[in-house]
Order: structure tokens, then sequence, then C-alpha cells
């Protein structure tokens, strides 16, 4: 078998990635923005794969199931050098650029594979390591299976907050979200969820994360999430491009604008609402604020991903457009965390309005959609610089929030009849 140098290895990825997306990686220049003004983002969330592999095997997976299959290759369980290597570089980042916080999530796979006495280790040397001047946050994103009652007590001990996949009611979740003999992992899921919502643990839960399904029912959806009472719901549209396009997709509709529209009027207005990320992203983004995901506007990315192999990557989402798209060649013992300001693909998500195709660019929702989720952009053969493959979803769903909204503010600005 050859092995290639890191010279090489870097030369043939490159090579790949300008064949699979021209845009960025042939015609956006990292230095030639640089001398133009741009002035990278620094990292302020670092995703550690400490766990590979998972206890489910859920059938819509962008990590499993996609078209790369790197995780096939990268040890199951992250070694003690490259979490210490990825938790020194970050220190070195933080202080370097004045950070105030930064937050590192524990993520996989499953991470409670990890096992417990390795991420109180790593959360110490975590405490230990980062500067005194700087705010540190960790966070975990688990499917629930393997969160018991001593595993609770001892993360809320930690100061990790806890957020968890379920996908609404137990005939839709069980429907997706199984174990690898098949079964359905609702069951242990509510009771992690139960065990998250006694006041003693309430420090320790962020939320929950759930994919958009059209073919469930929004409303039975959003209130079986409710009833879990989380801080938070996070509703994630499924990884799609336009060479593979949603699930659900069908010429002239909009299925998923049709379902979060349904979930947002039964949402929107309520007494103490649930929070729902998306929700309010776009009212922040529609009254001058800005958003805290990917999924809108223009902010710019300041997350990466450590490998189990120790590989710094982007976001995992862009493991759907093609094999190594979340690449970037560098490896988190040997390069500081500012070497990825020279890749292109993490320029492009920092440039905001810039990183848009003509189209985005004479949309009128464009400051509120800002092209939607980078990865949703892919275009076999073109790249990235496109409209979202959700775009007329996108631009329904922003039109129904901002109507509501101008109704709202247009009744509150009207004098009272006497």
């Amino acid at each position: 078998m050859t092995v290639l140098s890191a010279g090489d290895a870097m030369t043939s990825l490159r090579q790949a990635q300008r064949a699979a997306a021209p845009w960025p990686y042939a015609e956006l220049d990292p230095e030639r923005l640089r001398a133009a003004g741009w002035r990278p983002t620094p990292i302020r969330d670092l995703i550690l794969k400490v766990h590979q592999r998972c206890n489910l095997a859920c059938d819509y997976c962008y990590v499993y199931e996609s078209t790369d299959q790197s995780w096939r290759d990268r040890p199951a369980v992250m070694a003690d050098e490259i979490w210490q290597a990825a938790v020194d570089n970050l220190a070195r980042h933080a202080a370097a650029h004045g950070l105030r916080r930064v937050q590192v999530i524990l993520h996989g796979g499953e991470p409670l594979l990890f096992r417990l006495d390795r991420i109180e280790r790593l959360v110490a040397f975590l405490h230990a390591r980062m500067p005194q001047t700087t705010q540190v946050r960790v966070g975990m994103q688990t499917n629930g299976v393997l969160l018991t009652r001593t595993t609770v007590n001892r993360l809320v001990e930690l100061g990790i907050s806890v957020g968890v996949s379920v996908d609404g009611a137990q005939p839709d979740h069980d429907r997706h979200r199984r174990t690898h003999s098949g079964r359905g992992s609702f069951t242990a899921v509510v009771r992690a969820l139960d065990l998250l919502r006694e006041p003693a643990n309430r420090s320790a839960y962020a939320g929950i994360l759930t994919t958009v399904a059209p073919d469930t029912d929004p409303v039975a959806t959003f209130e079986a999430l409710s009833a879990f009472d989380p801080p938070m719901i996070d509703f994630l549209l499924p990884h799609a491009n336009w060479g593979e396009p949603p699930p659900a997709a069908r010429p002239g509709a909009t299925p998923y604008a049709d379902w979060l529209i349904t979930v947002f009027d039964r949402w929107y207005g309520r007494d103490e609402p649930v929070r729902i990320r998306l929700f309010d992203d776009i009212l922040a983004l529609l009254l001058g604020g800005a958003s805290g995901s990917e999924q809108v506007g223009l902010s710019p990315a300041g997350m990466l991903v450590v490998e189990s192999d120790g590989a710094l990557e982007q976001v995992d989402a862009l493991k759907s457009a093609y094999p190594g798209a979340a690449a970037t060649g560098l490896d988190v013992r040997r390069d500081e965390l500012d070497r990825v300001f020279d890749d292109a693909g993490v320029a492009a998500r920092q440039l905001g309005a810039q990183a848009l195709s003509s189209t985005c660019q004479a949309c009128p929702v464009r400051p509120v959609c800002g092209g939607g989720h980078y990865a949703h952009r892919y275009r076999p053969g073109a790249g990235f610089l496109n409209p979202s493959v959700y775009c007329d979803d996108m631009r329904r769903l922003i039109d129904h929030v901002s109507a509501r909204v101008a109704a709202d503010l247009n009744r509150a600005a009207r004098p009272e009849k006497r």
C-alpha cells in the first residue's frame, strides 16, 4: 500500500476538491481576500468527535449514510494525545485572539460511548489549560440511549450541557432512530429526557434536536417535543443538495415550509413558548439582529471539527455533499487552528453575502435567509455558489413569518379607538 506524504496528501485533496467544487476551491483565494480586507473570524466552537461509532443506525444519518464514508478509516475512540492536542491548540487560539468565550462540544457517533471516566479527564484538562480570561462551556450532543441517572448526575457536576436527538412522537421517532438490531430507541430517550427535566438536572438540559419530516404531523410532533419541557427545540432540515435532493421534494411544492409554517403558527404568540432556534433566528434577523446558527443569516461560521484521528475538518453537514467536502488536510497535532483560514472552504463560510450566488444576491429576503445552510447549496461539478436546494421552502417560510410580524407591528402602531 502506498502511503502519501503530508504534502502529497494535501495536493491530492485539493485536486479532488477543485474538481468536485470549483467554487470555492478553484475560484476563491484566501490570500487575495485578506489583501482586499477580509479578516477571519476566530474559532469559538470546537467539536471533538470523541467516539467515531454509534449505538444507533438512523436511516437518515449524514455521517454514516452519506456519500462521505471517511469514518470507516478512523479510530473508533479518540486517543488522549488527540484531545489533549485539541485543547492546547484551542487554548493558544483563544489567547492569541483574546477570546472571552469558547465552547467545546463532545460529539460522535455517540459521545457517551467514549466513557464517563475519559470525559471527566478531558473536562478537567480543558479547564486547566484554557486562559483564565476565557469562559469555557462544554456541550454534548447525544442520542440519549446511554443517559442513566448516574451519568446525568455526573454531567451536571461537570457543567456539561446536553442536547438530545429525538424525532417527535414514538412511531415517528422509532421509524428512523433504531438500534443496529432494528429496535426503536424512543423508550430509552424518554427515560433520558425525564432525567434531564428533573429540577436538580435542569442545568444540564440544553434542548432537543429534531430533523424535519414532512410526512409527519407537524402539530403532533411539536406537542410531543414540547411535552418534554425542553429549554429549546432545534428543527433541522435534512441535509440535501442539488445532486441529492431532499426526500420530500416535489416540483412546485414547498413541503418543508408547509410543515414548519404549521408549527410556527401553533408556536407564535403562545404565553411563554418553548424556544425554537430556527424561528428565534428568523425573528431576530427580521428585526435587525443576528443569527445563532448556520441555517439562516449571514453570520460568519466560527466552528471546527476535530475527528478521532486528529484531522481538522469543517462541519459534518458537508459530508452530505461529496467525499472530502469537510476536509482541510490539517491535523490538530501539527497545525495551529489559524491555518484553517488558508482553506477556501473555511473562508467561503465566513464571507457572508460575498459567498452568495447572483440569484441570492437579488433576493429580497437575502439578509434573513443568507442563502440557507452552506451544505445545501452544493451542485455537483459546480460547487457551492448556488441557492439552497431548499430555496423555495426558505422563501415561503420567511415570507410567512415576516407577514405575521408585520401585522403585529402594524396593530401595535395603530392608536386605540376611544
